[in-house]
Order: structure tokens, then C-alpha cells, then sequence
């Protein structure tokens, strides 16, 4: 980052009024000046509250515990999408797209059950061959001594393989679940993106589930197979959705299964490319690597929040939180209290307790596919320290207009010939 536009965002973090703040503003995200903001409302105000937003009022959580202790209490902070769902924009009513990480037990719990033996431990050993080959051929395929996007030759390639397989998707048209992962969580104000108002986003996402849904009809009347839309046509509790929660769960598996990943293993090698002694240690022992993995997925926090709603009056650090109000639990926060995670702020490779991080959630919204993400990134360095001694960064990365996921867009990188 521009050291003057570092020193800027930390004199106006210090100078804006604590009751002015809102932290939620994505061009800091954009340009990574968030640090300094989240961290003056851990120590001022962890529990903060802001009146007036493009959001509605919304009360902030910005500390490791009052985080973790929201996540766990799904009876007193809802994720319902009747009630505005998992993000502190809300939805619009008409245009709602029902998931189970936007229910409420008993539904959410029936539902998650359905997909998650996609992940089961056989399952992965299963997949470790095939992830390691494609990772393999990926690299060797890059080009040595120009400069290319490392997002796009890299990131979202292996991870959008990766989900063509759980989808049983056709391998061709991977690139479509790459463009409706990004139609599902855009910034519809941000003139890149690749729709620009809610009714357009949910006309595209029904063109998905319309595609989705040829391959449900030829799966539904087959055999179960190991494969997500063959799980969900067969599951007791998701044969019959609605068209909406039908797109809506489609939506949320293919962002679950691309987004973390992708930005994960692009976050993972800027962070290594600012930190040359941390590469420099990991060159020197590759064992590292699965400690590694877990503090680049604290590091980079690719879903930088999560929303709930509170069900009741209830009392977080010494905040009366009324009924019905939004609650933004920030992730992105709680993976660097000072309090919680020693040296937080630094990207240290080999961290005694690398796992302690907020980043794939607690409680019964846990990320489903977290093993399988962190298998996907300890094979993908496996084979990038087997292959390449070295890669490098040549510009600051381009990073996505989002204060929901902590994305990057593109990202130049040179390999030395």
C-alpha cells in the first residue's frame, strides 16, 4: 500500500467521531485501509453502535470473544433471511433466495446435513489425487519471465476445477460458476461488476438455477451419486425446494466451494511476497505449509462478516442490543484482537495456534467446507515449493469493492526465468 494513503486512513481512523463512524464503507476495503478504523473500535468501542448508514443502523462486534459469543447463541441472533439473512445489506424482500446458512434451526440443520458428506474425510482422500494433479499441471503451465494474473491463471482456475467436480458440472463450462459466484456476491454499485442492480443479479442467478436444473432432472431419476446436485435431489429435506431456496442454495455452495479458496491462495502469496522472511522460512522447511495455511486464512479473512439479528433485548459488552436490531459480527476484526492472538497484526508462518481464527465461523453455521479448503491450499503450496523457488509480486493487488468478502481481482506476479 501507498505509505501516504496508510498515514491518511490512520490520521482520519484517530480524527472521525466514534458516533460518525461507519466502519462498513467498502472503498476501505477496496484499498485496504481498514486496519487502522477496526482497530480504535476494539480498543474504544467494541460494541458500536452506528445510527446512520447506506446499511440502516447497525451495531458492530469488532473483538474475538463478543464475536465468538454471538456466532455460538443462533437462539438469540437469527440468520433467518425473513429477518435480513447473513449480510448487513439486506436483501430485498421480493427478490429473497432462502439457504441454509440463512435459516434458523431445525431447517438449516436438516438441510446442511444433505451436502455435508460432499466433505466426509473418505470423501476428501478421495479427491487429494485429483486436486494434486490439477495443481500440478496448472503451475507447469504458467509462463516464466512475464508477468500474468496470478488470480485468474491460478486461484480461480484450480478452485473453479475443484467445484466443476462437486457439481459434476460440465468441465467446459467451469467458468460459468465462476461468473455466477461473482454475480451472487457483487457489489451492485460497483461499476466492474457484472450486474448492477438486485433485479438484474437475481435475473442472472435464475438463468443459474435454470442450467442447474437440467442436471437435477437427469440425477434425480438416477442412482444417488457422490456429487452435490445428486445430494440435494435425493435429500429428504431439499428434494423439494422452492424455486427461490433452490437458486439460493445453489448460489450459496458455489460461493462457498470458490470464494475462500480463491482468495485465500491469492491473499496467501501477497502475504508471503510483504513477508520475504516468512517465504524465505517456508522455502527452508516445507513442512510448515499446513501451519501456514491456517494463518493465511486468518491473515487474508476472505468473508470479512456475518450478520445477524437479535430475537431479543439482550446485552453484549455492557450495549443493550434491542430485538430486531442488525448485528455485524466482524470477522476481519476478530482474526486481529491483540487480546485474543498474539502479534496479530503480523503473518507469522509458523504461529503456535494458527487455528485460532474466526474466519470459517463457530457454532452450527461453521463453514461446511472448511477441510476441503485447507486441503486445496496446503496441495496448491505443496506444489508450488516443488515447482517454482520463487515467485513474485510485481504490483499491489487489485482488490474487490465488498465489505462482505475480502476479495482480490487481480494480481500481477513474474516467475524468474
Amino acid at each position: 500500500m501507498d505509505a501516504n494513503v496508510q498515514l491518511d486512513a490512520i490520521a482520519e481512523a484517530a480524527a472521525v467521531p466514534l458516533d460518525q463512524l461507519d466502519i462498513a464503507d467498502p472503498r476501505r476495503f477496496a484499498d485496504d485501509t481498514i486496519w487502522p478504523f477496526f482497530a480504535r473500535l476494539r480498543r474504544e468501542a467494541p460494541v458500536h453502535y452506528c445510527a446512520d448508514s447506506p446499511y440502516g443502523p447497525y451495531w458492530s462486534l469488532t473483538r474475538y470473544q463478543d464475536i465468538l459469543a454471538t456466532e455460538i447463541d443462533h437462539a438469540s441472533f437469527s440468520s433467518d433471511t425473513s429477518l435480513g439473512g447473513i449480510q448487513i445489506e439486506d436483501q430485498p424482500k421480493a427478490l429473497a433466495r432462502p439457504s441454509f446458512i440463512r435459516m434458523d434451526p431445525p431447517k438449516h440443520d436438516e438441510q446442511r446435513k444433505v451436502v455435508s458428506p460432499i466433505v466426509a474425510p473418505a470423501n476428501l482422500a478421495r479427491m487429494e489425487t485429483t486436486i494434486r494433479e490439477r495443481a500440478g499441471k496448472i503451475i507447469d503451465e504458467l509462463p516464466r519471465g512475464e508477468i500474468f494474473d496470478w488470480v485468474d491463471r491460478v486461484s480461480i482456475e484450480l478452485t473453479i476445477q475443484m467445484l466443476a467436480t462437486l457439481f459434476d458440472y460440465p468441465f467446459e463450462n467451469r467458468r460459468q460458476l465462476t461468473y455466477w459466484s461473482d454475480v451472487a456476491v457483487c457489489n451492485v454499485n460497483d461499476p466492474t461488476s457484472p450486474v448492477h442492480s438486485e433485479e438484474e443479479r437475481f435475473a442472472e442467478l435464475k438463468n443459474m438455477a435454470a442450467a442447474m436444473s437440467k442436471l437435477w432432472n437427469e440425477r434425480v431419476n438416477a442412482p444417488p451419486q457422490h456429487d452435490l446436485i445428486s445430494m440435494l435431489a435425493h435429500g429428504e429435506s431439499t428434494r423439494n425446494m422452492q424455486p427461490n431456496e433452490f437458486m439460493g442454495t445453489l448460489a450459496l455452495l458455489i460461493v462457498g466451494g470458490n470464494d475462500t479458496t480463491r482468495n485465500s491462495i491469492s491473499g496467501g502469496l501477497h502475504a508471503l511476497s510483504q513477508n520475504p522472511d516468512e517465504y524465505r522460512k517456508l522455502r527452508e522447511n516445507p513442512a510448515l505449509i499446513p501451519n501456514m495455511v491456517s494463518e493465511i486464512i486468518r491473515w487474508q479473512t476472505p468473508v470479512a462478516h456475518m450478520r445477524r439479528t437479535a430475537t431479543v433485548d439482550t446485552e453484549i459488552g455492557g450495549k443493550t442490543i434491542r430485538a430486531g436490531e442488525k448485528v455485524v459480527m466482524w470477522y476481519v476484526s476478530g482474526n486481529r484482537d491483540e487480546t485474543m492472538i498474539p502479534d496479530a497484526d503480523r503473518f507469522i508462518i509458523d504461529r503456535k495456534r494458527p487455528r485460532q481464527h474466526l474466519s470459517f465461523g463457530f457454532g452450527i453455521h461453521r463453514c461446511v467446507g472448511n477441510r476441503l479448503a485447507e486441503m486445496q491450499l496446503r496441495i496448491v503450496w505443496e506444489e508450488i515449493l516443488a515447482r517454482l523457488p520463487q515467485i513474485e509480486v510485481v504490483s499491489e493487488p487489485e482488490r474487490v469493492l465488498s465489505n462482505f468478502l475480502r476479495g482480490i481481482k487481480r494480481m500481477d506476479v513474474r516467475i524468474p526465468a
